[in-house]
């Protein structure tokens, strides 16, 4: 629901006819590449069934993708009821979208949301909306995916990290993370200010619960009960500490499968007529029957089949986990069916930021030329504003403005792009900031983009006293300053739409 919820409110804005980097012009680039046919090429290297709609109207299509997607999951979500075509439907509307979603949805949580959603398609009855459907138990070998697919996120996560930054590996990652990472909450905040010996616990437990809790999933009942219970305890944990999408959330998902009726159970009313009695009763009648029905012999086959194709595509993953140049987040097929993980395989120590800032200045290099800033939705901006709660939404373009903080403007064309839009103020943009310093007004004349240093000011210091929840230094200029007219050629070569 918060994945479909999202791209509605952001992919016209993103990708969409006059988004910062359009979907059609990607997909006919990749049309081009293929010698301008749509064949089994080109439906492999970007899989989504925009491939046969009309692109004349691209918002529109993206628009119904999402509402269709987001109908869909809310009907699963309210009634509690699915079946697998329901959720194939899902899962190929949202492989639809991040296949045309380029940067927007290149984080690892849509791959896991794909993965996690392709086995919840055999996890459900065929065509039964039924909340205990009959003759359909959870077979153990989609139960057993999603241990598999819990463990890999785990492990993965583990070993990039002792791979990667040494920090992870001196126990002192923790020192820095909570102010540099993406979207920090006010949590974040005062977890910042922590002790020494604090941020060495937090980094050993860390490692304790990715490296050396998932084994527990293969050491009989109860250990895979308390695999469960400290993976799920851990992403409470880190979804109350950032805001890092609905990754968390996600990823409490595969993490119920280590769970059983037996440790379930007090969860359901023992009352007559209830469910765990409604249960009982099919269990017994289905031990009673001598002949199973031919469809559970077919769901038997699809199930075995099913199995054999997670262990399959999962070889290069395992060779990746145990591999020293290990990559995270990555997927070596095109379905994204079974997929490799990972993160925060590298800290940043010092937390930068982009301010974009425009001016109805005619000389842009006047030192009196007044520069005012435009908020993000979330992302650290002025100082006084406390920093957000969102988690499990996201918002893309405030991710990746953190991104290119610490790249170069060359390497995010997009931002120029942004820039654009913000000199012609197009509503559709401007409906991704929270804050426009020229509504109601002329639009300006420039835009810049300027570089900070931006840390947490202390709790109970003079700063925060007086509001500040951020001290930022200006490191230099991101971006020099831009005008509507001398980016018309950028603009061509690109075949972005010039804005109005």
């Amino acid at each position: 629901v918060v994945a479909f919820l999202v791209a509605y409110h952001q992919n016209k804005q993103l990708i969409g006819e006059k988004g910062l980097l359009p979907c059609k012009l990607y997909l006919q680039s990749v049309k081009k590449y293929f010698k301008g046919k749509i064949n089994l090429d080109a439906l492999s290297y970007a899989p989504t069934i925009i491939w046969f709609l009309d692109w004349s109207d691209m918002d529109s299509i993206l628009d119904y993708l999402s509402l269709l997607g987001l109908a869909a999951s809310a009907f699963v979500l309210l009634s509690g009821c699915a079946n697998m075509v329901l959720m194939a439907v899902l899962w190929l509307l949202y492989l639809s979208l991040v296949n045309v979603g380029q940067i927007w949805y290149s984080f690892g949580w849509e791959s896991q949301l794909l993965e996690t959603g392709f086995l919840g398609i055999f996890l459900c009855p065929l065509w039964s909306l039924s909340r205990l459907p009959q003759h359909s138990p959870p077979s153990r070998i989609v139960l057993w995916g999603f241990r598999w697919l819990i463990f890999r996120i785990m492990l993965g996560a583990g070993l990039i990290k002792i791979r990667g930054d040494p920090c992870w590996r001196e126990l002192t990652c923790m020192d820095y993370h909570y102010e540099t990472q993406p979207v920090p909450n006010p949590i974040a905040y005062f977890l910042h200010r922590s002790p020494w010996w604090f941020h060495r616990l937090e980094a050993l437990v860390n490692h304790f619960i990715e490296l050396v809790v998932p084994f527990f999933i293969f050491l009989g009942r109860r250990m895979c009960l308390l695999h469960g219970l400290l993976q799920i305890l851990f992403q409470v944990l880190l979804i109350l500490s950032g805001n890092l999408s609905f990754l968390n959330w996600l990823t409490i998902i595969p993490s119920l499968a280590c769970f059983d009726d037996r440790s379930l159970g007090f969860l359901f009313s023992r009352s007559p007529g209830g469910l765990r009695q409604r249960l009982a009763r099919m269990q017994l009648r289905q031990a009673s029957e001598k002949q199973l029905p031919l469809g559970c012999h077919v769901r038997r086959v699809v199930n075995v089949s099913f199995g054999l194709l997670v262990a399959y595509l999962s070889i290069p993953v395992v060779l990746n986990l145990l591999s020293s140049r290990q990559v995270m987040n990555t997927s070596f097929t095109p379905l994204r069916i079974v997929n490799t993980y990972g993160a925060f395989g590298s800290i940043t120590k010092e937390r930068t930021e982009v301010v974009l800032q425009g001016t109805a200045s005619l000389d842009p290099n006047d030192p009196a030329a007044v520069w005012e800033e435009y908020e993000f939705k979330c992302k650290p901006g002025a100082l006084k504003r406390r920093p957000c709660f969102i988690s499990p939404y996201h918002y893309r373009l405030d991710w990746l403005m953190w991104f290119a903080a610490f790249q170069t403007y060359e390497q995010n064309e997009w931002i120029i792009h942004l820039a654009g839009k913000l000199l012609a103020q197009e509503e559709q943009t401007l409906s991704l900031l929270a804050t426009n310093p020229f509504a109601g007004r002329e639009p300006p004349r420039w835009i810049r983009g300027e570089h900070f240093k931006y840390r947490f000011s202390r709790p109970g210091g003079r700063h925060a006293a007086q509001g500040s929840w951020w001290l930022r230094k200006r490191l230099g200029p991101y971006f020099p300053p831009v005008n509507l007219q001398g980016l018309k050629k950028f603009y061509e070569a690109r075949s972005w739409p010039y804005p109005v």
